[in-house]
C-alpha cells in the first residue's frame, strides 16, 4: 500500500475538517455556549473565521485533500476540533465516544459524514467506555499510544485493544496525571506530537517516566517544549509532512528548536480557532490517510 493510516507524520494525502463558521455558527451562538464548554473567553467570530481561512489555506498549500465535515444542529462549537470523535485506522474508521458530555453528538455527526463517503467504519466505542481521538498517537505502523484521562477511560481502552489487535497493532497504555483535573482539555497530544519517524515535540513536565523512556528507546530526538510555552499549545504541532509542521503562533522558542531539528515550520494565528478552546492544529484535523 501507498498510503497508511497509521502515522502522525507521513506525507499528508487526505484529512477532515469543520470549518468555523460550520463549528461556531454566530456571535449569539458562542456566548450562549463558550462558558459551559469550559473555553478561556468567548471567541470572536469574525477573527475566528479568518484564522480559520488562514490556517485552511495553510492544509491547502501542503497539498492534502480536503474533506469537510457539515453544520449539525445536534452538536457544538466543540466539533471543530474534529480529530476527538473517531480514529482513522487502515482497517476502517473507529467511531468514538465522548468523555465530555457536551461533545456526545459529534461521533454520531462524523460517522454520517463516513458513511456518506462510502467509508467502511472497523467499530465504535460504547458507553460505558470513554474514548477520544485526542489520547491517541501512532508512535509506528504497529504502534499505538492512547492516554488513559479523564477522557478516556479503561474500558475505551479495552474496546480500542479488541478492535485492533485481531489486526496485530499494540496499544500501549499512557497514564496520564490528574493536572487540571476533569473540566480541562488534557489530551496525551497536549504533551506529545510526534513530526518525524524519529522526531517528537513533548512537554516532559507532565509526561510519565516510563512512556518519555519508551519514546528515547524507540530512537525519538525530543523537543522540549518550554513552561511558558505549553498552555499556547507549543506542544500541539501538526506535521503534514516528515519535519514540515504547522503550529499556534505565539511560541518562538519551541518553534526555533523545531527549526534547529530540521523541520519547516508554518505558523497561524489561533488565539480565537485554538488558544481559547484548547485544541491546536492537530486537533482541528482528522487526518485520514499519509504516504507512507
Amino acid at each position: 500500500m501507498k498510503y497508511t493510516s497509521h502515522s502522525e507524520f507521513g506525507k499528508l494525502k487526505s484529512v477532515f475538517i469543520k470549518g468555523a463558521r460550520e463549528a461556531f455558527l454566530n456571535e449569539s451562538h458562542l456566548e450562549k455556549n463558550w462558558e459551559a464548554l469550559n473555553y478561556l473567553s468567548q471567541p470572536d467570530f469574525k477573527r475566528s473565521l479568518e484564522e480559520y481561512q488562514s490556517f485552511e489555506a495553510l492544509l491547502s498549500e501542503s497539498g492534502t485533500d480536503l474533506h469537510y465535515l457539515p453544520q449539525d444542529d445536534k452538536v457544538n462549537m466543540d466539533s471543530i476540533y474534529c480529530r476527538d470523535a473517531s480514529i482513522a485506522t487502515d482497517y476502517g474508521i473507529i467511531i468514538c465516544n465522548m468523555g465530555k458530555s457536551g461533545r456526545a453528538q459529534e461521533p454520531r455527526a462524523e460517522k454520517e459524514a463516513y458513511e456518506m463517503y462510502q467509508m467502511k467504519i472497523l467499530g465504535e466505542i460504547k458507553s460505558p467506555g470513554t474514548l477520544e481521538g485526542g489520547d491517541v498517537a501512532w508512535l509506528d505502523e504497529e504502534t499505538l499510544a492512547v492516554g488513559l484521562t479523564y477522557r478516556t477511560n479503561e474500558e475505551g481502552i479495552k474496546q480500542l485493544k479488541d478492535l485492533l489487535s485481531p489486526h496485530g497493532v499494540n496499544v500501549i497504555v499512557v497514564p496520564l496525571p490528574h493536572y487540571k483535573g476533569p473540566s480541562d482539555v488534557f489530551h496525551l497530544m497536549s504533551i506529545l506530537s510526534p513530526v518525524d519517524k524519529n522526531l517528537a515535540v513533548v512537554y516532559s513536565p507532565l509526561m510519565p517516566i516510563a512512556f518519555r523512556n519508551e519514546l528515547l528507546r524507540r530512537g525519538f530526538e525530543l523537543v522540549e517544549v518550554p513552561d511558558e510555552e505549553f498552555e499556547s499549545m507549543g506542544c500541539n504541532v501538526l506535521a503534514t509532512a516528515p519535519r514540515k509542521c504547522m503550529i499556534v503562533k505565539g511560541n518562538p522558542k519551541t518553534t526555533d528548536a523545531l527549526v534547529k531539528a530540521g523541520c519547516e515550520v508554518m505558523e497561524y494565528e489561533g488565539k480565537e480557532i485554538s488558544v481559547k478552546g484548547g485544541g491546536g492544529p492537530t486537533c482541528l484535523t482528522r487526518p485520514i490517510l499519509r504516504f507512507r
